[in-house]
């Protein structure tokens, strides 16, 4: 099983080892500047042996932002990020950048446009709750203005220290607005097909690959399926993968599932409902998991390698490096996963449950994860400490999610 621990080349970066730390949110932000904890979260990844981890959501502009205090790639927060990849780099490890935008799921009410926009015009499923019921289908200079703000995000990510930076282009945000046809119903070149659908994410992933390949490894996320009546299917995602391919990704890291039509299929198994609703939520939000609860297929139950059977698919679609995303728990699974040909293994859950996995993997190739996938560390997420296992009770200081990333680095009285 020696293969899961070799080097890994991708575009101009090479991986210690095989593991990934997937970008999955840690609400370790404040005034959308990264925090001490975001540092220590991924130092505490590297120092336990993980190839690469994964700083996830980092909104490319305020507008691009799902709620208040998200973290932005600008000029105010690269020496934070800076201080976050100094100290992974320390331990040994690599650093990726997801970087994103929201579209219509923006969560607060601080755009700059009167509607938030999407692929798609029409009623805007967030904003109804914020008194926003309506959003803007983009246009040609939305699209280049969007266009050039994930640019300059990888170039940004670059000079913080980046390594990589990952488009995030599943689970209902902008990018794979315009993949889904749950969210996409333009009649130009930009919507109808697959292939017109995955055209403004391709041109977005060429745009940066253009500016920072001789840098950094263009990743991206994408959906292998949308899991809801309606949604795109893997012979969707085969043509995404396929045009990303073309376009020069150095890596396409496979997930699925919405956030706000199929949550669990991004999990495999339902979220915990009643820790989201325990405390004091607003109405809306109350509504929102209210609803989710009821939607959620009651026979849903997790498996291990839960979209292996779809990700194969598009193993054998494409020639660019992919990784595996979905139920990895142990060691073997992650040898099947890459004797498939698959080049790396992307873990959320099970390096929350215990960042320490992949040095006892090493240690003992036996050992399996005791993430049990009942997902309250999604809930803990909005608690003061930011995302941990309760199970294990491995959150750190919350005092640390209240100061900045690099102490002594004048805070901006306005973001950029």
């Amino acid at each position: 099983m020696a293969n899961a621990f070799a080097s890994l080349k991708v575009g101009p970066l090479t991986l210690p080892n095989r593991f990934i730390r997937s970008g999955a949110n840690e609400m370790m932000t404040k005034d959308c500047v990264p925090t001490r904890s975001l540092l220590r979260f991924h130092e505490r990844l590297a120092a336990g042996g993980v190839g690469m981890t994964t700083l996830a959501y980092i909104a490319v502009s305020p507008d691009g932002r799902t709620f208040t205090d998200q973290g932005v790639m600008n000029a105010a927060t690269v020496a934070h990020y800076r201080a976050i990849t100094d100290a992974v780099h320390a331990q040994g490890g690599r650093a990726s950048a997801q970087i994103t935008h929201g579209g219509s799921f923006a969560q607060h009410k601080e755009l700059t446009t009167r509607r938030a926009m999407s692929a798609s015009g029409g009623l805007d499923k967030i904003g109804l709750m914020l008194g926003r019921p309506l959003q803007h289908a983009m246009t040609r200079a939305d699209m280049d203005q969007v266009t050039a703000e994930f640019v300059r995000a990888a170039q940004l990510a670059a000079e913080a220290g980046f390594d990589a930076v990952e488009l995030h282009m599943g689970h209902g945000y902008l990018l794979n607005q315009f993949i889904s046809p749950l969210s996409n119903r333009r009649r130009d070149a930009y919507g109808g097909s697959a292939q017109g659908r995955a055209r403004f994410p391709v041109e977005v992933l060429s745009a940066v690959k253009a500016a920072v390949g001789h840098r950094l490894a263009v990743l991206a996320k994408i959906n292998l399926y949308d899991g809801a009546k309606g949604g795109a299917t893997v012979e969707d995602a085969i043509i995404t993968a396929q045009l990303l391919d073309r376009a020069g990704a150095d890596m396409l890291v496979l997930s699925g599932g919405r956030n706000i039509e199929s949550p669990w299929v991004i999990f495999s198994g339902p979220l915990p409902y009643d820790d989201f609703l325990s405390g004091k939520p607003s109405l809306a939000t109350r509504l929102q998991f209210q609803l989710l609860k009821l939607a959620t297929p009651k026979s849903l139950r997790f498996s291990e390698l839960y979209f292996l059977e779809a990700a194969r698919r598009v193993r054998a679609a494409v020639s660019c490096k992919l990784g595996y995303l979905g139920g990895v728990l142990s060691l073997s699974a992650a040898d099947k996963v890459l004797r498939e040909g698959f080049d790396a293994v992307v873990i959320a859950r099970a390096l929350i449950h215990d960042p320490e996995l992949i040095r006892r993997f090493r240690e003992n190739p036996a050992h399996h994860s005791g993430c049990t996938a009942c997902n309250r560390c999604v809930a803990t997420m909005y608690g003061s400490s930011g995302t941990h296992c309760p199970l294990t009770r491995n959150a750190i200081d919350a005092a640390l999610n209240q100061m900045a990333a690099r102490p002594g680095v004048q805070q901006p009285t306005q973001m950029e």
